[in-house]
Formats: structure tokens, C-alpha cells, sequence
């Protein structure tokens, strides 16, 4: 009988558990990338991720202040380099704050624009545009400058216009309208 209640018991889970997977959302069965404490999933949009990563909390007012939500909740395709609030305290102090006031939009609007190109481009396909550069590729970002990219000790970096470096720490993270890639540093236009 302790076997048959076991067999008997050992089914009923197997069921529940088949039944509740078919009541799951269907956003709850995608490959996610955890970023900033939360799954990022692949057929929500940048914003809708983004306002989830504890790591980004900074970026997502600036992208509100800046007045860019609409634009990356668009269709897109985007490839976001996405700085976390890490990135933003390397500032020099109040930088921050003073781009948020709204006399200074465009300004912000320049830089949050400067870490966008046009287009789904993955890291795949990021090092195969340096391996055919010789060592370095360059993609013209949304704001209209161009971001350099290069391979170090296995790991991709982004170079602004005034040679700060980045390095993208999280690649890939997939969206419904393009790809984010984390990196360590904000990037400036010239």
C-alpha cells in the first residue's frame, strides 16, 4: 500500500504540474537573462524590461526626463548599450541631478541617443564587425557620432568619441524591439 500510495500521490503532482504550466503566463515559458535582480524578457519591449533592473533606475528617469520612452517602446529594432547606476555615480558629483532638470533635455536626450544604434545587432555579430576591421569596428549611434568597438581579454568594450571605454558586462539581453547590451561607463558625444 506505502507503494501505491506513493505511485498514487507521485501522479497527482505530475498532473498539477502539467496543469498549471498550461495556466502560466506565456511570458513565464521565455529564455529570460536576469539583469539588475529581474528577468528580462524577450518579447517585452526595452522599456517595459528596464523598469525591472534594480540596476537601472537611473537610466530610466533619464530615458523619461529625456522624453525617449515613446521612441524605445516603438517598434524599433534598437541595440540599447544600456550604463547601470553604477556607470552613472563614475560621473563627476551632481552631473547627474543637473541633467535631469528639464532646461537641460537635449542634452540628455544627446547622450541617452548616444548609447543607441539602429538595429538588432548582438555581440556575435559586434565581434565579427571587429574581427573584419582588423581589430576595431565603428557603428554611428541615433545621436549621430560614431561608437568604436574592440575585443580585450575576451571581452567587448565600447569607446566614445573622447576614448573613455566601456565594457559590456551583460550581452544579449533580448527584447521585442531590439537587444541590450549592459555595459560599466556612460559614454559621451563629442
Amino acid at each position: 500500500m506505502n507503494r501505491l500510495t506513493s505511485f498514487a500521490f507521485a501522479g497527482a503532482a505530475a498532473l498539477s504540474l502539467a496543469f498549471g504550466a498550461t495556466a502560466l503566463p506565456s511570458f513565464a515559458k521565455e529564455p529570460t537573462k536576469m539583469v539588475g535582480g529581474a528577468p528580462m524578457y524577450p518579447s517585452k519591449n526595452i522599456v517595459e524590461n528596464a523598469i525591472h533592473s534594480k540596476d537601472h533606475t537611473t537610466l530610466v528617469a533619464a530615458v523619461k526626463a529625456a522624453g525617449l520612452v515613446p521612441t524605445l517602446e516603438s517598434k524599433g529594432p534598437f541595440t540599447v548599450f544600456a550604463p547601470t547606476n553604477e556607470a552613472f555615480k563614475k560621473l563627476p558629483a551632481g552631473t547627474v541631478d543637473t541633467l535631469l532638470k528639464p532646461e537641460n533635455k537635449d542634452k540628455l536626450k544627446s547622450i541617452l541617443t548616444y548609447h543607441v544604434v539602429p538595429g538588432r545587432i548582438t555581440a556575435k555579430e559586434l565581434m565579427e564587425k571587429v574581427k573584419a576591421g582588423n581589430g576595431k569596428a565603428e557603428l554611428k549611434t541615433v545621436e549621430g557620432e560614431p561608437l568604436t568597438f574592440e575585443m580585450k581579454d575576451g571581452h567587448l568594450w565600447v569607446m566614445d568619441v573622447k576614448g573613455d571605454t566601456a565594457e559590456v558586462t551583460i550581452a544579449n539581453v533580448m527584447q521585442s524591439n531590439g537587444v541590450i547590451h549592459v555595459i560599466n561607463t556612460v559614454l559621451l558625444p563629442g
